[in-house]
């Protein structure tokens, strides 16, 4: 009886262990939570309570453990495949500081530059400003719940194995997310590029005509504040933009895998 009692709470304890490997892997990625201004330990603590949920569900998609080495290897497996959920889903937020670099550059502000939270690297101010809004926005519409739904069905699209997963797939997979985060990022720059390729075009016809005009003192207030007023007038429907693209190209990973 005691020898059963220890093979049953030998074999939880490994469950849980696998399990928190994928989900911790992810969730120290996954936008808000992953962030660098969360705290480390509320990302273990939360890592951990989700394990804990987690672990009845993702038991019946691990195989048995017969030995240190193959615990070793399976370890190492759901770790990639947990590091390969959240780059995607860091990728596609990373679409708001592209399309942010891109509008600071058409309105004049590339050079001010300031902290970015969600990177823990130097960003635009524009890219800034949409990065906070979109994790933000990510929670007040729940689509944070996509990213732990994609942990749950990760465990019958890539089953834990002994072997790594294939890393030609997962290149694919990488690049794919890459050219489409890039995409929506210049999309969302769109408005700000061709107003900004209007106004080069009038200035440097204004320099043709008044050569004796000094065209960049009055080009750059211009810039300025045409870029302020475009920005105010599709800030919603930019943000809108990302969020329903950002839930279709989640929902098309997640059924790729």
């Amino acid at each position: 009886m005691q020898s059963l009692l220890e093979e049953f709470v030998l074999n939880q304890i490994i469950i849980y262990i696998l399990t928190f490997a994928r989900v911790g892997t992810t969730l120290m990625l996954m936008p808000g939570i992953g962030d660098g201004f969360v705290s480390p330990n509320v990302r273990i603590l939360f890592a951990l309570s989700f394990a804990v949920v987690l672990a009845p569900v993702s038991a019946q998609y691990l195989p048995e453990v017969t030995s240190n080495g193959m615990l070793i290897q399976l370890i190492i497996s759901e770790m990639v495949i947990g590091l390969l959920i959240g780059t995607v889903a860091r990728i596609f937020v990373a679409a708001l500081d592209v399309a942010g670099m891109l509008i600071s550059m058409s309105i004049g502000t590339a050079n001010v530059m300031l902290f970015n939270p969600q990177f823990a690297s130097q960003g635009s101010l524009v890219g800034v400003f949409l990065s906070i809004t979109g994790v933000m926005l990510l929670f007040a519409t729940n689509l944070h719940h996509m990213l732990i739904y994609g942990i749950v069905s990760s465990y019958q699209a890539f089953p834990a194995s002994e072997g790594i997963p294939l890393a030609g797939g997962m290149a694919q997979i990488i690049a794919k997310a890459v050219s489409d985060s890039f995409a929506i990022g210049f999309y969302m720059a769109a408005p700000f590029i061709i107003v900004a390729l209007f106004l080069y075009i009038a200035m440097g016809v204004l320099g043709r005509l008044m050569p004796q005009i000094q065209v960049f003192l009055i080009a750059l207030p211009l810039q300025l504040t045409l870029g302020a007023i475009v920005f105010f007038m599709v800030i919603s429907a930019m943000m809108l933009f990302w969020l329903s693209h950002y839930d279709e190209a989640l929902q098309l990973f997640f059924r790729s895998i």
